[in-house]
């Protein structure tokens, strides 16, 4: 981990998820006592760059990570030397999660825009969640997402053709803005479009062709980076298979 990447808060707990640890996928079903033993595992906040990494491939596992605001991604290097996008996080999403099974992180997380993460003691956590059974369970749910989100990708990797992919990408997307709030039809990409081939098991051509035969079809506008969702059901219906040009 490159020093100039990482720099702490002067003030670590103040303003990290004082008033929102409740928010943290990690705290449901918690009381309030039971909140503020979780909130004594927050060991500090940190800011990562854009481009910086937050942790590498390899490194020993210490800390798992609330992404607080900004976006990341997450990538793989095969022994080629060729990386592969394995998923994008925003806020509200932890990082690290892969590593609890070997105790080495397992890929690169890097952030897409200036970001913030709470760190939390994977160590503290895990004797926590023994006392906690509902930590505990929230944990365990937090790692079958993690799976159902691979099983998620190999089912569209190995049987939706590229249009399907990108529509795919883009409901998931709209889903979680909406859930943060923000507006599920109108938004700006953090990643790049090589990003997403890569994360879509597609060449950048490719992803192009399909932006453009969205916009044909009337069912997304993309700019640059600017996403304007037009039809949406026409979107999951194109991802189901039933879209029908007119």
């Amino acid at each position: 981990m490159s020093e100039p990447a990482l720099f702490q808060s002067q003030h670590p707990k103040a303003t990290c998820f004082s008033r929102s640890v409740s928010k943290l996928p990690l705290s449901t079903g918690l009381n309030s006592r039971d909140l503020e033993r979780l909130e004594t595992l927050i060991i500090e906040r940190i800011k990562v760059k854009k481009g910086s990494a937050l942790y590498r491939m390899g490194d020993p596992l210490r800390s798992l990570y609330a992404v607080r605001v900004g976006a990341f991604k997450t990538r793989m290097m095969s022994f080629d030397g060729c990386h592969q996008i394995i998923g994008f996080q925003v806020p509200g999403d932890m990082l690290g999660l892969e590593a609890i099974s070997s105790g080495h992180y397992g890929c690169d997380a890097l952030a897409l825009e200036d970001s913030e993460v709470c760190s939390i003691h994977f160590l503290r956590l895990e004797k926590l969640s023994q006392d906690l059974p509902v930590l505990q369970h929230n944990l365990h749910k937090l790692m079958s997402h993690e799976i159902v989100r691979d099983l998620h990708m190999l089912f569209l990797t190995g049987n939706l053709n590229s249009n399907e992919r990108l529509a795919d990408f883009l409901l998931n997307l709209s889903q979680q803005l909406s859930t943060l709030g923000n507006s599920s039809t109108d938004f700006v990409l953090k990643m790049s479009r090589d990003d997403i081939a890569s994360y879509l098991g597609l060449r950048l051509e490719t992803i192009c062709r399909c932006i453009a035969h969205l916009r044909n079809h009337a069912l997304v506008e993309i700019v640059g980076r600017n996403v304007k969702i037009l039809n949406i059901e026409g979107l999951r219906y194109l991802v189901a298979g039933h879209f029908e040009s007119s």
